[in-house]
């Protein structure tokens, strides 16, 4: 019988990591040993150095990654369906590309499908292939990248639709059979793509308006608290769970409920506090200066300069965006400036920024003896760079 490539594929990968769970039964003794190969406390511990501000989403992540590693989720479904809500630039997208990068050892090792391309109903073709006897049926072609998606036998597939909210509802409810039996049969028939061995991640901006009138103390917003948390069934409820509840309500006027349905969890991210640009403001830096390293160079910035760049950064309507276009304005472009009036054989040099005269400014100190290590790179974001 002759087996085809995709067939002969799997085989080998299966018998590899069959033999790498037959050796790590020998050195690890009575311990628990499941199909999955990644440890989930280094999954979620190289998370919380990418994300900041969403600790209530990293612990129910981390609950459904012990989940999937136990490999006890249903067979004939994703082994996870998640909606990501809440306001731009506070890390959806983001820890979706952490959680590739924890498992896979490479944050692009997922299929990212971008829903605001797909916004016209004939757009489905996109995801399901054109219907027969158009251009292009017999191919199957599909956004989906196939490999990314159904993963291996012991490492999970990851997908994400971003903006969700953009598309098309054709579009979206093309997916319900996708997050109910984990099955994609394109429209010619001819072909499957399985995402029962599959993560999905679907993200949405719905509800952030409602949530950014909120944290800015809107009357109206104001007086809806006032009166939800009045009636004696959410006397024991937290803000969060006031926020939920407005933005599941903005969910609901989107999306039908049978399609709300089909998701094992919905997150609602928090905009970020301006204690938590502290964090992003150490690691764009950490990445800058690894990026200059190739230059000789280094930056360090002094307190006055790292709390100025804070205030300019901070933007509860834009996240953590906004904190890098700040740091592009006022560090990256007269740093690229400076840094290409230099020779090629110049000696070390450190720039330093800070405040003078009310204005942020690098200043060239020419020290043979400093290093561009002296403010090291973590090492998660060391591997990162270094990929």
């Amino acid at each position: 019988m002759y087996l085809g490539d995709e067939q002969m594929s799997f085989i080998t990968t299966k018998l590899k990591d069959l033999n790498e769970h037959q050796q790590q039964n020998i050195l690890q003794g009575t311990r628990l040993v499941t199909r999955f190969r990644f440890d989930v406390n280094q999954v979620i511990k190289h998370i919380r150095s990418k994300i900041w501000g969403q600790d209530d989403v990293l612990r129910r992540l981390e609950e459904m990654l012990n989940i999937i590693w136990a490999d006890i989720t249903e067979t004939d479904r994703p082994l996870y369906v998640a909606l990501f809500l809440g306001p731009t630039g506070v890390g959806k997208t983001e820890i979706v590309r952490a959680l590739s990068e924890a498992i896979h050892g490479n944050r692009e090792a997922y299929c990212r499908i971008d829903m605001n391309t797909l916004a016209q109903e004939h757009y489905t073709a996109a995801l399901t292939g054109a219907p027969p006897g158009y251009v292009g049926s017999k191919e199957g072609n599909s956004l989906f990248e196939k490999e990314k998606i159904e993963g291996s036998y012991s490492k999970p597939g990851i997908v994400l639709f971003d903006e969700l909210e953009k598309a098309n509802d054709q579009v979206i409810y093309s997916l319900l059979n996708v997050m109910d039996n984990g099955l994609l049969v394109m429209t010619s028939g001819e072909k499957v793509i399985n995402f029962r061995n599959t993560m999905i991640f679907m993200t949405s901006n719905i509800g952030s308006k409602e949530i950014m009138s909120y944290a800015d103390g809107g009357f109206k917003y104001t007086f809806r608290k006032l009166l939800w948390f009045l009636q004696p069934s959410n006397w024991r409820k937290s803000e969060e769970d006031f926020l939920h509840s407005v933005v599941l309500s903005q969910l609901e006027k989107r999306f039908s409920p049978e399609f709300i349905n089909r998701f094992d969890d919905i997150f609602v991210f928090q905009w970020l506090k301006q204690d938590v640009l502290e964090h992003i403001l150490d690691t764009n830096i950490q990445a800058l200066n690894h990026r200059i390293k190739k230059y000789n160079c280094q930056l360090q910035l002094e307190q006055t300069a790292r709390k100025y760049l804070i205030e300019e950064g901070f933007d509860k309507r834009y996240g953590a965006r906004f904190l890098k276009r700040t740091i592009r304005k006022y560090i990256e472009v007269p740093l690229a400036s400076q840094i290409g009036q230099r020779s090629q054989e110049e000696s070390p040099i450190l720039f330093v920024a800070k405040m003078q005269n009310g204005k942020l400014h690098l200043l060239e100190t020419k020290d043979p003896k400093s290093s561009i290590e002296t403010e090291p790179l973590s090492k998660e974001t060391k591997q990162l760079l270094d990929r």
